[in-house]
């Protein structure tokens, strides 16, 4: 099978390795549709993801759907021909794990499955991301199917920042996450939502999306703004907690969703804020919130 690797620091190269075959828990799913996560992948493909420096070489992608086409024997909630979302389990000779999302045949475990038979834990090869390894419903395409693996972390990450409807909520970044936050907050409930990009499509579409307001990252305007329930970084700078502190009401909250780089030499400046706030780092999800939002987001996708 045709496989996409990350063989050096910059070097990415499609090659031919072989088909897994799936162990008793597991279903073996035939890629159909895949995407690039721009922050991650790019991360990844440089050498630069939080310890994964230097594993190369790898295979790349975390965010794939396809078709069930072999399961094992102790698979109960996995079916021929239905689809699962693919990558995140990689155990393939002479390569390292990317997640392996790109392949052309992936791997899915059956979580609940091993629960039910007292195996989901770590002495019988279970790890945390089986969970989220899901079927998914018959009746919406794999097109739309596959952005569920950035929709399901960002309705998560409400539960992981203690959202709620009515907030008053300010997103820095206007990439597929802060849109994602724009669209589902407005789905969700959240009160006014406005959002910090560069980029007038970008600004355009989150209005389209249900934005309140937008705004360029130097307009003066985001420093008038005041009394807001959460700040979310949906971008990975650490200087936007300190540019998002004087915004917040007391009690509200800095939500980091993206993975920060270069931290070495920042510092939070809690003279910015007020006496009391929070800071969630939230740089890896929840999985239980990931999986328990799948249900919601199929339902808005399908209306």
């Amino acid at each position: 099978m045709k496989a996409v690797v990350v063989t050096s620091a910059g070097k990415v190269e499609v090659i031919e390795t072989s088909k897994p075959e799936p162990s008793p828990y597991q279903a073996l799913v035939k890629t159909e549709v895949a995407c690039l996560c721009n922050s991650t992948d790019r991360e990844l493909v440089h050498g630069r993801f939080p310890g994964m420096e230097d594993t190369f070489p790898f295979a790349l992608g975390h965010e794939s759907v396809g078709e069930v086409v072999q399961v094992g024997e102790k698979v109960k909630n996995f079916k021929l021909g239905g689809r699962a979302i693919g990558g995140l389990v990689f155990d393939f000779e002479n390569l390292k794990s990317g997640w392996g999302g790109f392949c052309e045949y992936t791997l899915v475990n059956d979580h609940d499955a091993m629960v039910v038979d007292g195996v989901a834990n770590e002495e019988d090869g279970w790890v945390e991301v089986y969970e989220i390894q899901t079927p998914l419903p018959d009746d919406l395409p794999p097109e739309d199917l596959v952005l569920l693996c950035t929709w399901r972390e960002v309705l998560g990450e409400f539960r992981d920042f203690h959202l709620k409807p009515g907030d008053d909520v300010l997103i820095y970044g206007g990439g597929p996450v802060g849109l994602s936050f724009v669209k589902l907050g407005r789905l969700f409930g959240l009160g006014w939502i406005g959002l910090v990009d560069c980029h007038s499509e970008k600004q355009k579409k989150a209005k389209e999306l249900g934005a309140s307001a937008v705004f360029d990252r130097d307009d003066p305007a985001i420093a008038d703004l005041s009394k807001l329930d959460a700040v979310v970084d949906a971008v990975g700078r650490a200087e936007l907690i300190n540019a998002g502190l004087p915004l917040l009401k007391r009690g509200g909250s800095i939500c980091v969703y993206g993975v920060l780089a270069e931290t070495e030499k920042f510092s939070i400046n809690h003279a910015l804020g007020d006496f009391n706030y929070n800071l969630f780092m939230h740089q890896w999800p929840t999985r239980r919130f990931e999986k328990e939002a799948q249900d919601q987001l199929c339902e808005w996708m399908r209306s």
